[in-house]
């Protein structure tokens, strides 16, 4: 990917986060941050709190897209390992059911409290399985069939991992951050995961046309030494 093109990717996927981030932690952090702001006139606070919630969808985009070019590294360090597409797919396999396990097991189970919690938590895991399953089916219809796992992945291995930090915090009100922390990342994600080819293709069409556009001036300037 050209540089142009990998900060109009980039940039795209901080929008994506910053935006997403920004508008749902006015309802999924609404008590927390903005009713009392409202309630009191309070603007500038109300204001303050949103450019808050942006800022950390900007830091999880980061995060996201720093789990994605880690990611397209091991992908190809497991594919050459394990020297079989089919095997390798396989592990990952694998590697997908023990991460949902330990999700369910370690992470949402021991912090359920309420019945309310249950609720809560079982929406997340199958927000995260929805998204993840539905990005992998288009990457794969819109690329070949062989990426599907791979996206799947991607998906659901990379964004747990990027989602554990809050997944691991025990005090305060956490579950409103484990909420919002999760749709930027998803968000992010099948962004990346989903447009990374028209960008490697536009890159590649940039670089086609800067080497005709070289060949012409090297035909120009030997015509004009004839």
């Amino acid at each position: 990917m050209t540089i142009r093109n990998w900060i109009k990717f980039s940039i795209n996927a901080l929008l994506i986060g910053g935006g997403i981030t920004g508008l749902l932690g006015i309802f999924i952090r609404w008590n927390d941050i903005f009713a009392e702001a409202v309630q009191n006139g309070q603007w500038g606070e109300f204001i303050a709190g949103f450019v808050w919630m942006i800022v950390v969808g900007l830091t999880m985009s980061l995060i996201a897209q720093m789990g994605f070019f880690a990611y397209l590294t091991i992908h190809q360090f497991g594919h050459n390992m394990f020297r079989s597409l089919r095997l390798w797919n396989w592990v990952q396999v694998l590697i997908i059911a023990v991460v949902i396990f330990d999700l369910i097991a370690f992470r949402f189970l021991p912090n359920v409290e309420t019945s309310g919690q249950g609720v809560l938590y079982a929406a997340l895991l199958i927000i995260l399985l929805t998204v993840s399953f539905t990005t992998a089916y288009f990457k794969a219809k819109w690329t070949t069939k062989s990426t599907f796992i791979s996206a799947l992945f991607f998906m659901i291995v990379v964004t747990t991992l990027e989602w554990l930090p809050a997944l691991m915090v025990r005090a305060g009100n956490v579950d409103s951050w484990v909420t919002l922390l999760l749709f930027p990342l998803l968000a992010v994600n099948a962004y990346q995961l989903l447009v990374l080819p028209k960008y490697n293709e536009k890159s590649e069409e940039d670089r086609l046309k800067l080497e005709a556009r070289k060949a012409a001036r090297r035909a120009q300037a030997a015509d004009a030494k004839k």
